[in-house]
């Protein structure tokens, strides 16, 4: 067990012999760390976190009282594999979240990136990989293996379908299934995950240039209406288009992926 000397660690917290904990950690009342939990620098655990499996939390992240880090996949193939779970910096993980260890099917490894904001009673199954500045609203359910974009906000008691691709950028509004895969900078809403437009207000909070919106606001109408299949028309506007954000989308669309697409109505 490593222990750096300037951890502030109660009394009533139990560290298994293995885990490494940094310095500047501050680990809270009733907390449990497994012995092969890594704590990166000033990581704080509040009280009542459980912390396990092999996993790793980037420094000055915070986990919330009664989130559960890092237990084992919820998937029945599961049969004791060592896998992984690798949470990046500065992370806000609030009360009641649970973030599982990947599956040797899907590659051993659950991911977490930077600034991500996980509410109350989100999850984060295996095998998932999520970018950076992601935010999952409150009781937010991602299943295994999907693809979360960076800048990603999914709204509350949302269900990300497994295998799913969400681009970087989109906007899933609260209560909304999504079974297919969505494009960069979308807007999905409805129960079952219509592709309703594209996440303008978000473009504009991040200063994307007007020229800009105006070209993915051309391309969007284009996937909807233009003549052809839907891939033959992203295909075209790979050829036609300079703008860079288009070709985000374009480079999504024609990317290899286990799902099927939401497409502009």
């Amino acid at each position: 067990m490593a222990i750096h000397t300037s951890a502030k660690i109660h009394a009533s917290a139990i560290l298994e012999e293995g885990c490494v904990v940094a310095e500047g950690c501050e680990i809270g009342p009733f907390c449990c760390i497994g012995p092969n939990v890594t704590l990166g620098p000033k990581v704080h655990l509040k009280s009542h976190v459980v912390v396990t499996g092999h996993t790793e939390i980037g420094e000055e992240t915070v986990v919330f009282s009664f989130a559960v880090i890092g237990e084992i996949p919820q998937d029945l193939k599961f049969m004791g594999e060592e896998t992984r779970l690798i949470i990046g910096k500065r992370n806000r993980i609030r009360e009641g979240a649970t973030l599982n260890t990947g599956t040797t099917g899907g590659g051993g490894i659950t991911r977490v990136g930077d600034d991500c904001l996980i509410m109350t009673g989100a999850h984060v199954a295996h095998d998932a990989c999520l970018g950076n500045n992601v935010i999952l609203a409150n009781q937010v359910a991602i299943a295994g293996h999907c693809v979360i974009g960076d800048e990603v906000i999914i709204g509350g008691l949302s269900g990300i379908h497994q295998f799913v691709r969400i681009g970087r950028g989109a906007i899933i509004g609260a209560v909304t299934m999504v079974t297919n895969d969505v494009i960069p900078f979308g807007l999905v809403q409805s129960a079952r995950g219509d592709l309703d437009g594209l996440n303008l207000i978000g473009l504009k909070r991040r200063g994307v240039p007007r020229e800009e919106i105006s070209a993915l606001r051309l391309a969007y109408q284009t996937l909807a209406q233009g003549e052809g299949a839907f891939q033959e028309r992203a295909a075209r506007l790979a050829r036609d288009n300079d703008s860079a954000y288009v070709r985000e989308i374009t480079d999504f669309i024609t990317g290899t992926s286990d799902r099927s697409f939401l497409t502009p109505k």
